[in-house]
């Protein structure tokens, strides 16, 4: 008889637990460990500023949405001793398991930028990646008549990178629809040298920037917020002045990573094997979602596609088998671009997005802005609570990025991993 702790019950930990309770034996102990019971759905938090969210059916109970053979414990977890096996948790006993699975995400920081969370703060500056911050920027918005909006990552990586170009998107339309688009500026800061990290992707992404009248401010690192004069300062001194401020903050991993000695990196994220997904702390401590340090996108789909490797090789683990290298950083996401379209992209370590369809070649268009796009990104919603979370596979779509749909470049290489198929 073993027993398997896994630290968080969002997204990441709640689709582990729950497959892990259909593939372990009946004897084996599945506890989910979290520090309160209300689980978030984030991406909707996109919505909630243009009033398209309801705030009260963003949030459901952790303990609905994991299997009734899963031990739901709601504790603040202080440290983890890889040494030990061993979970300290303020309130309740130490837990010992025999794996562990870190899926404990990120968390934003919004104090560790100078002024931030001064006077300004939830006045004149927002971020939409809490509750609390798009529900009072869905305030702000409805009131707002004219002005320069600067939506400004602080710094990378943050969850769903691709949410604060949506942001601007839906913003563009959203005064457009209100016929004062001509009195609001959008201006989009970034400390990447272009919209996004992928080349091809950052160039269509600026274009549709451009597009839309919205300004892009590249290489900008945010050192301090002036709310005297509501102004964005870089450490090089360069500033940006605002009317309205949306901000995604610093993220780091969680607080207990950072008291864990040995176990994560000087930002709180854990150090992974990038295809095996287990911990280059110990060989019983696998990570999933936005607690590892891997190259891939801190998103559900990504959380989604590494749940299907890490559950499998906490399997092989207790059965003392090899673990299988089956995860090539696959991640996809549907960007929402304002007047009911909406682009997909879907690609991994290695490949970058690129035009096709998805999953097949005759599927959804990638790279492309379509309201069948849009419909998808509607449709995430149940499925997140009804398959993602549940732990179910979804036909078609898995741990690796499928290749039959995708425009490849003459010559280019495949990544091994993504032409491989596992019976499963």
């Amino acid at each position: 008889m073993s027993t398997v702790a896994i630290i968080g019950a969002g997204t990441a930990g709640t689709l582990v637990a729950n497959r892990l309770a259909k593939q372990l034996p009946r004897n084996d102990t599945i506890i989910a460990i979290d520090l309160d019971n209300s689980h978030l759905y984030q991406p909707g938090l996109l919505f909630l500023p243009f009033g398209k969210a309801n705030p009260a059916k963003l949030v459901r109970p952790r303990r609905g949405q994991l299997s009734q053979r899963v031990t739901y414990i709601q504790a603040l977890v202080t440290k983890i001793d890889p040494k030990e096996n061993t979970v300290y948790l303020v309130d309740h006993p130490p837990l010992h398991y025999d794996v562990a699975v870190i899926a404990s995400g990120s968390k934003i920081v919004s104090d560790e930028t100078e002024g931030m969370t001064g006077d300004g703060w939830l006045k004149d500056a927002f971020t939409f990646y809490t509750l609390e911050g798009g529900t009072a920027l869905r305030n702000r918005l409805e009131n707002f008549t004219g002005g320069r909006i600067v939506v400004n990552v602080v710094d990378m990586p943050i969850k769903c990178p691709v949410a604060p170009l949506e942001f601007c998107f839906l913003a563009d339309a959203f005064f457009r629809d209100r016929s004062i688009r001509d009195k609001v500026e959008i201006t989009y800061v970034t400390p990447l040298d272009g919209a996004f990290t992928k080349p091809v992707c950052s160039s269509i992404l600026g274009s549709m920037l451009k597009d839309r009248g919205v300004e892009l401010v590249t290489e900008f690192n945010t050192g301090s917020v002036d709310y005297q004069r509501n102004t964005l300062v870089s450490f090089d001194g360069r500033e940006v002045p605002f009317d309205l401020a949306v901000l995604i903050p610093p993220h780091t991993g969680a607080e207990y990573v950072f008291h864990s000695p040995g176990l994560g990196d000087d930002f709180g994220f854990v150090p992974t094997d990038p295809k095996s997904l287990v911990s280059k702390v110990a060989k019983n401590i696998f990570v999933i979602g936005d607690a590892t340090d891997l190259p891939a996108s801190k998103a559900g789909s990504v959380a989604h596609f590494e749940g299907e490797v890490v559950s499998h090789n906490v399997q092989h683990f207790l059965n003392g088998e090899s673990l299988e290298e089956a995860f090539d950083g696959h991640a996809n996401c549907f960007i929402e671009s304002g007047h009911s379209k909406a682009m997909l992209i879907d690609f991994n370590y290695d490949t970058e997005p690129l035009p096709g369809n998805f999953p097949l070649r005759f599927g959804t268009p990638l790279l492309k802005e379509s309201r069948l796009n849009h419909l998808g990104k509607l449709a995430f919603s149940w499925v997140y609570w009804h398959v993602l979370l549940k732990g179910r596979d979804i036909p078609l779509i898995g741990s690796q990025m499928p290749t039959s749909g995708k425009r490849f470049p003459a010559g280019e290489v495949r990544s091994p991993l993504s032409t491989q198929s596992r019976d499963r």
